[in-house]
């Protein structure tokens, strides 16, 4: 029975292993992911991921204000770009989300087409 139980803590000091080591390296990731979009975007956003059985399943990337310099399509490529380079695979899904103040306005401009 005593051999059992060391087994069963042994097993389960070897599997927390593993999850530290992920969650340690997805911090590190998450980091590096804010650092470089800082450099591309003059704001450090925060960067939180998500993991299911050794994927990863989803990034979220929050600015601190409206990023107006690009289109949000260029702004997505480059984040998943990052994302790829840094976690080395891309998640099911890419959040973004972006601060807004009370005096913050913000529209999007809606393309029309002729009928």
């Amino acid at each position: 029975m005593g051999k059992i139980i060391v087994a069963f803590m042994l097993a389960a000091t070897l599997a927390g292993c593993d999850v530290l080591t992920i969650v340690t390296d997805g911090i590190k990731h998450a980091g590096a992911v804010a650092d470089e979009l800082e450099k591309a975007t003059g704001m450090k956003p925060d960067v939180g991921f998500s993991w299911k059985n050794g994927r990863l399943t989803s990034a979220t990337i929050s600015f601190p204000k409206l990023y107006e310099d690009k289109p949000l399509r260029e702004l997505a490529t480059l984040t998943r770009a990052m994302i790829v380079k840094e976690f080395g695979q891309m998640p099911k899904t890419v959040e973004f989300t972006f601060k807004l103040d009370a005096g913050t306005t913000a529209q999007a401009e809606l393309s029309r087409t002729a009928n």
